[in-house]
């Protein structure tokens, strides 16, 4: 249902690419959040828990309740399922069914930040991984039963990377929260993130060198062209599966000296995780459960589909975003953004483009 990965550029500046999956179309916004805003999270059974961001975000957000056409939701009912700061340091949402349970550790008398705003906390106060580590050390963090999913318990784990490189996994996983370094930046769904770092270990085999020929008694094998060595990678769209390409693709990729070269390279890469409607469909009888949004319904058989794929240039503040109705991204810069104090917020749909016809130059 999601996929992230960390890609190095040969001056080992990071870049993060991102797809998210769903089986239905969702009205996503994005957003700014200014600096020096004020924020109240309120977990049930525990007092509120108040802030003041100190860094400015450029976020893809979902309001609390799916909103009415027209409608322009309030900066504080915006959650954060994508973004990055003005430091640099990047989030990710990404869907994680195990995450609800008994949480024994969480003490009721303290102020208590909802899991569904870890987004616009951590991206408001922090400008490193080491510095949302040490946050989290002191932050209780409950996860909360949703009414837009049914009643499910925030079930998601995230992502975090930095302008150093850095990466970091948070998961809940039947309410006991852990907090994992992340070695190979890559993150997908169930099972644990520790199960699929020890399923790397499975993978040692794994090389881009193609072995073309091969002797078998007296028969000399020869491959007719290029790409044999890609025969060892898991080829489903299961969450293990993914988990190994794409850490195969961002470690064998091409290590790019320019920028704009090297954002191309991670759109490149993450094609390999677009995922068309119909290529595989969940019947009731025989398929894998979904989330289920209130206010949104679908008489079709579900199908996941790569419903938007972003790519954060760390380095130079930039978001790269594109939608499943086309192949082409739009970019926000974050950077020429900074002088404004104003909340912004407008429908991803407004932003994204249609390939230009260009037809005229051929008269």
């Amino acid at each position: 249902m999601c996929t992230s990965l960390l890609y190095m550029d040969a001056n080992n500046r990071p870049y993060v690419g991102r797809t998210l999956e769903l089986s239905l179309e969702l009205p996503y916004l994005v957003a700014r959040f200014p600096k020096d805003s004020k924020y109240e999270s309120q977990a049930e059974g525990f007092p509120a828990l108040q802030w003041t961001t100190r860094y400015t975000v450029l976020a893809i957000t979902m309001p609390t309740s799916v909103p009415q056409p027209g409608a322009r939701p309030a900066q504080a009912d915006l959650k954060v399922i994508e973004g990055m700061n003005e430091a640099g340091l990047c989030f990710s949402v990404q869907s994680y069914g195990p995450a609800g349970g008994p949480q024994p550790d969480l003490d009721s008398s303290q102020a208590a930040l909802s899991a569904t705003d870890l987004g616009t906390y951590l991206l408001g106060q922090c400008g490193t991984v080491i510095e949302a580590k040490a946050a989290l050390e002191h932050l209780q963090v409950a996860v909360e039963p949703l009414a837009i999913l049914g009643g499910l318990e925030t079930p998601f784990h995230y992502a975090l990377h930095d302008a150093h490189g850095q990466s970091m996994v948070i998961e809940f996983h039947k309410g006991v929260r852990t907090v994992y370094d992340n070695p190979v930046g890559v993150l997908t769904n169930a099972p644990q993130f520790s199960w699929h770092l020890t399923n790397l270990n499975n993978y040692t085999f794994l090389s881009n060198v193609d072995h073309s020929h091969a002797q078998f008694m007296q028969y000399q094998a020869v491959q007719p062209g290029a790409g044999i060595a890609k025969a060892g990678l898991p080829a489903s769209d299961t969450s293990p599966d993914r988990f190994i390409r794409a850490v195969y693709y961002a470690h064998f990729a091409e290590k790019l000296a320019d920028a704009d070269q090297a954002v191309q390279m991670v759109a490149h890469i993450m094609n390999n995780f677009d995922r068309p409607r119909g290529i595989a469909i969940d019947p009731p009888e025989s398929g894998s459960a979904h989330l289920q949004v209130a206010g949104t319904t679908s008489e079709q058989v579900p199908t996941e589909f790569t419903s938007w794929t972003t790519i954060s240039d760390i380095d130079r503040r930039r978001l790269y975003l594109r939608g499943s109705g086309g192949m082409s991204y739009v970019f926000l810069d974050l950077q020429a953004q900074l002088k404004s104090r104003s909340f912004v917020v407008c429908p991803m749909a407004s932003l994204l483009t249609t390939p230009p016809n260009v037809t005229a130059q051929f008269y």
